[in-house]
């Protein structure tokens, strides 16, 4: 048999703001992670364009995808791939170490609630503790965009609410773009803007003029 192409995406547009929290929603396999991939320079397109901060990201060579991702991008994933034997502040310096501005990583570490334990290792943190850390290494770096794949989506109920509204702090805080995926629709009130995904295609696009703080959300 030939090789078959299939479509991740098609026909798919939209525009983010810096600053903006934004909320892309949709069903497993809709193509929430791809658009994330490649706004994050993992993936590369067939067609199209990707603009980020003026440049043409996806005229961009291996190298300079390599040197995007490592100034430009924070991630945060479902799991949180820390190093074990890595202490949770040694965990955000060793991120620092590969940017051009990073921010104080013991500060961080005191803006999402672990001061205090900033030298336990991984495996002495809970998971709620290990996402922050997580999330505090992906803001050491001061990138352009924080993209954030089911961030609570190993968490308990409780767990992921706080640590969604640490996400929405520090938009405001640090007026940084943050992108969130997510299957939850129910999350769809908190962002300043919607990108509701399905098919592979962009469904709606919708802006909150008045975005719900996540406490006041329920699911």
């Amino acid at each position: 048999m030939g090789e078959v192409d299939i479509t991740a995406l098609a026909g798919v547009s939209f525009s983010i703001e810096k600053g903006e929290f934004v909320i892309v929603a949709g069903a497993s396999g809709a193509g929430k992670s791809t658009i994330l991939n490649i706004l994050g320079g993992m993936d590369t397109l067939s067609s199209g364009e990707i603009i980020v901060d003026n440049n043409l990201i996806s005229n961009y060579s291996e190298k300079e995808l390599i040197s995007y991702r490592r100034f430009d991008i924070g991630f945060v994933f479902q799991f949180y791939n820390l190093v074990q034997n890595l202490t949770a502040l040694e965990n955000v310096e060793l991120a620092t170490q590969i940017c051009k501005n990073p921010l104080n990583p013991a500060e961080i570490l005191k803006a999402v609630g672990l001061e205090g334990r900033k030298d336990n290792f991984p495996a002495q943190l809970s998971g709620g503790e290990q996402q922050r850390v997580a999330i505090a290494r992906a803001l050491a770096k001061n990138p352009k965009l924080l993209l954030c794949d089911e961030p609570t989506g190993a968490l308990d109920y409780n767990t992921g609410k706080s640590i969604l509204k640490l996400l929405q702090d520090t938009c405001k805080k640090y007026n940084m773009t943050v992108v969130i995926i997510t299957h939850n629709l129910a999350l769809t009130p908190m962002g300043d803007k919607v990108i509701k995904v399905k098919n592979g295609m962009i469904e709606s696009v919708t802006l909150n003029d008045n975005p719900l703080p996540v406490e006041r959300i329920e699911w």
